[in-house]
């Protein structure tokens, strides 16, 4: 495998057959696949440094460690009337994007999620058409080793079968399932905890091709557009020096569920009025562009154990549970993931204290109906955008309803063996928190993100107004350009999405005509 560093390389030709604006978890997929054609040239912009030789990013369980730090562009949330304000967004400033930054917990998404989205008018995106994708994937997905299992993790999981009558599960990606408790999938080597990411698994090994141009520490702030053609993107290198870099055939835009919108909006795609508003000049008006804002939120319920628990882990959350409570439900429609540490940061500014030792379930939403919005305030690029997910706003309370049900569901799996030996105290909410309405304003006010952000850019018919891509990913009423990420989700995957951005990735190079031979 070679290794050698990507280069920051300024090359005189700044034009390439195809420019990929963002190196993160569709970005690499698809560099990869379309270089695998000698006579195509291909330009990856990445705003962050490379992540070879970092071990603080290619060691899984110094994941915690990424959030807030240099390799995060972290942004906040608009204040949440029906939520909690304090949330920050983690988005990955490096190589990898994402899948450099995240806990690497590998889903492939549902038949429903595929169907759903097949429905929504992304036609060729059924569960039926997209399932090769998955066996293309280069990434090592495997369920957590042995080693990694912690024995309280295991007794978790035991707990959480007795308790609620749901099969223990052995590879969630075997087959589809609408509950279950176990072990996740991992992208990564257990051999030595290094992460199997959209980098490691698509870049590092092709280092060396010389029609790979990787230009790292550069930021794309603007599309360059000739009419309705998108021919290239503004930059700016790390020393503040601007120029385009010029596409032959297209622009891939693969900034994610934050930057892609952004991007657009700042090259005057979008809404009319809210550009308009802003002084942006108006490219083309697109008013789907930072709409249906996704997300998975979650809270959490943290219990004291007796005393110090096992170190060994894949990632300290990797191990967890789906349950269907409405029958109906296409898929499961309550998660959990079992966190082997006392996760309080939100509950802390309520006035909880954190234990010495502990361990949290979050239970999570996995088909949430609320929808948000990402909006510009600015015309200045450098400004972060708005984002405002509208947490809990959907009318029916579903997704407040959704949190109180796994709080109690949590308290049945805690006071079930082999789980309750374990456990001491129950610190928040505390066992007196008992009420329908007490649990919905605690879970609400605690509640995180796990950086799940989608939809803003999505995907959908010609003729659906407010769909900013059509089923071949190329940006409605533009030529030379498309996205893939996971700006482009109609709707949420009910489980974590990574695998669905990196198909996402092998379907685009696919439509590109750049796939696995």
């Amino acid at each position: 495998m070679n290794h050698q560093h990507p280069q920051h390389r300024q090359d005189d030709q700044q034009v390439y057959d195809y420019v990929v604006v963002g190196g993160g978890t569709a970005g690499c997929v698809i560099a990869s696949r379309l270089t695998e054609d000698p006579s195509l040239s291909v330009a990856v912009i990445e705003g962050g440094p490379s992540d070879v030789g970092r071990e603080d990013v290619l060691t899984l369980r110094r994941w915690t460690g990424l959030l807030g730090g240099e390799l995060d562009y972290d942004y906040p949330t608009t204040e949440q009337p029906r939520g909690n304000s304090h949330i920050r967004h983690s988005r990955a400033r490096v190589l990898g994007g994402c899948s450099s930054h995240n806990t690497l917990i590998s889903f492939k998404p549902l038949p429903s999620d595929w169907d759903e989205w097949a429905e929504a008018g992304a036609e060729g995106w059924d569960a039926v058409s997209m399932d090769p994708y998955f066996d293309r994937l280069r990434n090592n997905i495997v369920p957590v080793h042995g080693d990694d299992r912690n024995p309280i993790a295991r007794d978790f999981v035991e707990a959480a079968r007795g308790a609620l009558g749901v099969p223990r599960v052995e590879g969630f990606n075997k087959a589809p399932f609408h509950e279950g408790a176990g072990f996740f999938d991992l992208a990564y080597h257990p051999e030595d905890n290094k992460r199997s990411s959209a980098s490691v698994a698509y870049l590092h090994p092709f280092l060396d091709r010389p029609n790979l141009h990787i230009v790292l520490e550069t930021w794309a702030f603007r599309l360059e557009l000739e009419g309705t053609r998108v021919t290239g993107v503004h930059v700016r290198t790390a020393d503040g020096r601007e120029h385009v870099v010029r596409a032959r055939r297209e622009v891939l835009v693969c900034a994610g569920a934050v930057d892609s919108p952004r991007l657009l909006l700042h090259s005057g795609i979008g809404p009319r009025a809210d550009l308009e508003k802003l002084g942006i000049p108006v490219v083309h008006d697109l008013p789907g562009v930072g709409e249906n804002l996704l997300d998975h939120p979650e809270s959490v319920i943290v219990w004291e154990t007796k005393g110090p628990i096992p170190e060994n882990s894949a990632m300290d959350s990797d191990a967890g549970l789906f349950v269907r409570r409405d029958p109906a439900s296409r898929g499961p429609d309550l998660m959990f993931h079992f966190y082997q540490v006392p996760f309080t940061d939100n509950p802390e500014r309520l006035g909880y204290e954190r234990p010495a030792h502990g361990v949290s379930m979050t239970p999570n939403i996995p088909k949430p109906r609320s929808r948000g919005r990402l909006y510009l305030t600015s015309a200045d690029p450098e400004v972060k955008p708005a984002l405002d997910f509208r947490y809990f706003t959907d009318e029916d309370d579903y997704d407040a309803r959704t949190l109180v049900d796994g709080i109690k569901i949590a308290r049945r799996i805690a006071a079930a063996e082999p789980l309750a030996g374990w456990l001491g105290r129950e610190v928040c909410p505390g066992p007196e928190v008992t009420s329908d309405e007490e649990l919905s304003a605690y879970a609400r006010q605690v509640a995180h993100t796990v950086y799940h952000p989608a939809g803003t850019c999505r995907m959908g018919a010609e003729d659906d107004a407010l769909a900013v891509v059509t089923p071949d990913l190329r940006i409605r009423g533009l030529s030379g350009v498309r996205i893939a990420d996971a700006s482009v989700f109609p709707a949420m995957t009910a489980v974590n999405p990574m695998i669905g951005v990196l198909m996402v990735g092998e379907k685009c190079a696919e439509l590109l005509g750049g796939t696995s031979r």
